[in-house]
């Protein structure tokens, strides 16, 4: 379920009060007479760092900027090389292309995420870092890349714009590699219209995010903003006063969130799983379960699924209704064809599945409803 579906009076309240008790002031730093001792971005920050359990968190304008801060904070430079997955967004490679690296794309194995075997193969003497992205709410095996990165003295940038809230292992996803980001889009678990996160246990990377976030600002206490200290030139990613407060009441229904989608996923797959393949999931991970994924190798039936999916008004989430959108084999505006040939693997693979968006409006007999419609359709002589 995304987080605009609960949004209430709560995330309205939460903007009132910065134009009632905030002064009005809508920008992260500075004007502390106006402010009244309110920061929202701060607190945010704060909140999440505290709730995914790391040391750090800097609020961004968008997980696409969080993606190309974090590789910058890493010390990736142009030339460099780093490993990323063909099902994903177009925003993780466009993160990469936009400091200048090279994005190398590697298939995807059966649980719809980054293919260890295949990773291993790529790695090259330009490859600084590998970038796993957790499609569609369950994990990647990162054990098994975080054992490669290891081995080959590679950094890891979790992108974890699509799975806030799950887990492996008992940690948070985007809190097992160096760094990892979550996403605050409009079609996110969480959302703040727009805007991102950065999570980190270190301070170096930290630091340097903070700054290069801000035009290079390092916010010195002992001097005004108008004369503070820098040392090396950034960017403007800041995240905004409204976003924030939106941001920390959202965060504070993420476990009613996570519940409720529970709910709906294990009433799909208790009836699902007996007439159709499930995705794989990877041991020991707790899912964000915003969508159902199965896998379909009769395509009359796959066809016969997807038109009760549409005519019930349930649709599907990415797979395949916005494939074009999140599989690197259709992006010949970026890659070269040699590249894009090597993805048909991936391409194959999604093709044979389908994704049905949970969502918190659509109340559990609804999924029972469309469960058992599905599993008659399997059953059939199609």
């Amino acid at each position: 379920m995304p987080g605009f579906e609960l949004i209430d009076e709560q995330e309205k309240a939460a903007v009132v009060d910065i134009f009632d008790n905030q002064g009005g002031v809508l920008f992260a730093h500075g004007f502390d007479a106006l402010r009244k001792g309110h920061y929202q971005v701060r607190e945010f920050e704060q909140a999440c760092a505290n709730k995914f359990g790391v040391e750090y968190a800097l609020a961004v304008t968008s997980g696409t900027s969080a993606l190309a801060i974090a590789l910058k904070a890493l010390g990736i430079e142009p030339g460099d090389q780093v490993i990323t997955q063909a099902f994903t967004f177009v925003a993780s490679v466009e993160a990469i292309l936009s400091i200048g690296a090279e994005p190398i794309l590697v298939n995807i194995d059966d649980t719809l995420n980054m293919d260890p075997i295949e990773l291993e193969q790529i790695i090259g003497d330009r490859t600084k870092a590998i970038m796993p992205v957790h499609m569609l709410g369950m994990a990647a095996n990162m054990n098994a890349i975080s054992s490669i990165a290891n081995k080959y003295g590679l950094k890891i940038v979790e992108d974890n714009c699509e799975s806030i809230g799950a887990s492996l292992d008992g940690k948070y996803l985007g809190t097992i590699g160096d760094v990892g980001v979550i996403s605050f889009d409009h079609g996110k678990a969480l959302t703040t219209g727009e805007g991102g996160m950065l999570l980190t246990n270190s301070k170096v990377i930290y630091d340097y995010a903070r700054e290069y976030h801000d035009h290079g600002h390092q916010n010195n206490p002992k001097l005004p903003r108008g004369r503070d200290s820098k040392r090396f030139p950034g960017f403007n990613y800041r995240m905004t006063e409204i976003q924030a407060a939106i941001g920390k009441v959202q965060l504070g229904k993420l476990s009613f969130l996570l519940e409720e989608n529970a709910k709906r996923y294990d009433i799909l797959h208790d009836i699902l799983s007996v007439v159709l393949e499930p995705r794989k999931v990877v041991a020991n991970c707790i899912g964000q379960k915003d969508c159902y994924i199965f896998k379909v190798d009769n395509s009359l039936q796959r066809q016969k699924i997807l038109d009760l999916l549409n005519e019930n008004g349930v649709g599907t989430k990415n797979i395949p209704d916005a494939i074009e959108w999140h599989c690197a084999f259709y992006w010949d505006h970026i890659l070269e064809s040699s590249d894009i040939a090597r993805l048909e693997k991936s391409k194959s693979l999604l093709e044979d599945h389908i994704a049905i968006p949970i969502m918190i409006g659509r109340n559990e007999d609804q999924y029972r409803n469309i469960a058992n419609e599905i599993a008659r359709i399997c059953k059939s002589n199609l």
